[in-house]
């Protein structure tokens, strides 16, 4: 059985863990060094300051998170958020995604958020750092493409395309 709840300070290592899987092995995160727990801690406060932060847990174990930042700092934009999610690279494919996103959904909805935003690293072919999995996924929560922006990301001595995928809800 998953457990959806709100994520705390002290999850940090174990959110540190599942992330660390996608900043060294693969063109999901474009990020090149894993954060430190106290790096992460401090992320963490400042998306919690307004927005949904959620944990997934399995047998008390974590298993993933989910949560929305602010898509831009203008006042324009106070109705529109981006999300992110990521996955124990061990328990991907199982539903967990998509109880999550669910689940902020639900929250962003009742705070009057309307679009929600999905910065997706992607490349035509497949290779062995990026597929076509957080895509799919997305597309299948009903996002919609909106953007597509090429080679701008570097990682793995490869360039990655970063596309902007929407919903409105």
């Amino acid at each position: 059985m998953i457990n959806i709840r709100n994520a705390k300070l002290e999850d940090a290592q174990r959110l540190v863990e599942i992330y660390s899987y996608y900043v060294l092995n693969t063109a999901v995160s474009f990020e090149y060094e894993v954060p430190t727990v106290a790096e992460f801690q401090e992320r963490m406060k400042k998306v919690m300051e307004k927005y949904p932060y959620l944990v997934a847990e399995e047998d008390g174990q974590i298993v993933g998170y989910a949560y929305s930042s602010p898509y831009s700092c203008r006042e324009a934009y106070a109705w529109s958020v981006a999300n992110s999610i990521y996955l124990d690279k061990d328990h991907r494919r199982k539903g967990i995604g998509s109880l999550l996103y669910q689940e902020l959904e639900r929250h962003l909805k009742e705070n009057g958020i309307i679009n929600l935003l999905a910065g997706v690293a992607f490349s035509e072919e497949e290779d062995e750092y990026l597929t076509h999995g957080s895509f799919n996924f997305h597309t299948r929560m009903g996002y919609e493409k909106v953007a597509h922006m090429k080679d701008i990301g570097k990682k793995f001595d490869r360039w990655y395309d970063l596309l902007w995928l929407q919903k409105k809800i």
